[in-house]
This record gives structure tokens, C-alpha cells and sequence, in this order.
């Protein structure tokens, strides 16, 4: 039976705390839906209705796009060890980038990782929880490495020219914050 709440209680911010892996969807107005697993260390509950996400760079930049036409986002949690539970946070994000006057206030909430690219910071509207029954049992075996290896190989200047190259634009044509 699926439950809303307005909050992050402190029950759902230590399910969130024992996670390893988080999934990001948002939508254009029209276009494809994006939905995308995260993992490492990247995210942070900053209260009870405010989270941030590091997001480190990657082959596209949907959520950047997404969030330009409408600022909707949904975060799903989903337990792959001990209590079914599945949690969905839904809410309205903003980018923060490099260049802009809060990125300091919320980066060092993380660890320093090659490749960071923005940080997405979300205003909570509500949180719904579901049975999550179905959800198979997996190991958690730890982190791959590969994608920090490559931006180390990349460099900075590497980094920035790959945003460029493959983060201005989403799939669907339309413009991301690095315009």
C-alpha cells in the first residue's frame, strides 16, 4: 500500500542512507523521459524537504535540459536488501554549476571526484512509499571505478571540452545550462 508523506522523516532518511544506488527520471515537454541510475557517494539530504545530487559527467546531460523547459524531478530509492520498501521523492530542481555563486556552499557537502560536472539541488514536495515486494535481492559487491579512471585520464581541460562536444545538447535537441 503506497503512503505519502510531505517530508523526509528520519525513517525515510536512514532507508536513503543505507542505499548504494538512487535512479533520476525528468521530462521534457515533449521528447523522451529520462531515467538514470546513480551511484558513489553523490547524494546528500540537506533537510527534511531539500535534497543535492553530484552529478559527475556522463555520455548526455538530459536532466540538465529537462529541468531548462520544467523543473520536475522524481528520485527513487529502492531496497535491494533486508524490508521491501520502494521511496520516490518528488520534487523541483535547480543546476548549480561550477561558475555559479552557490556551487561552493553545496560541493564541498561531497567527496572530490573526477569528472564533477553540476549539482542538482531539489526542493521535496512530497515522498511516497511502496511495498517494493517484487524487487529482487541483489549483493552489493562495491563501486566500479572506470568512469573516474576516465575522467582522470581526461583531465580538466579534457572534461570541458567533452562538455562541449556531448553535454550542450540532449537527445531530443534541446539546450542545456552549458549553453
Amino acid at each position: 500500500m503506497a503512503k505519502f508523506y510531505k517530508k523526509i522523516t528520519n525513517r525515510l532518511q536512514k532507508f536513503i542512507e543505507n542505499q548504494k544506488m538512487f535512479f533520476v527520471a525528468t521530462a521534457p515537454k515533449e521528447g523522451r523521459v529520462n531515467l538514470s541510475p546513480k551511484g558513489m557517494d553523490t547524494f546528500r539530504i540537506l533537510d527534511e524537504n531539500k535534497v543535492a545530487w553530484l552529478s559527475v559527467t556522463g555520455s548526455g546531460n538530459e536532466t540538465s535540459a529537462h529541468l531548462l523547459e520544467n523543473n520536475r524531478i522524481t528520485i527513487m530509492f529502492c531496497a535491494f536488501e533486508g524490508a521491501p520498501n520502494i521511496l520516490r521523492l518528488y520534487g523541483e530542481a535547480i543546476e548549480i554549476q561550477e561558475k555559479d555563486n552557490d556551487w561552493d556552499t553545496y560541493v564541498n557537502l561531497f567527496p572530490k571526484l573526477p569528472g564533477t560536472r553540476q549539482i542538482f539541488v531539489v526542493e521535496i514536495k512530497s515522498a511516497q512509499t511502496s511495498c517494493g515486494s517484487s524487487i529482487p535481492f541483489y549483493e552489493y559487491l562495491g563501486e566500479r571505478t572506470r568512469l573516474n579512471e576516465w575522467a582522470e585520464e581526461k583531465g580538466k581541460e579534457g572534461i570541458e571540452q567533452y562538455w562541449e562536444e556531448r553535454n550542450r545538447i540532449s537527445i531530443d535537441g534541446l539546450k542545456t545550462k552549458f549553453n
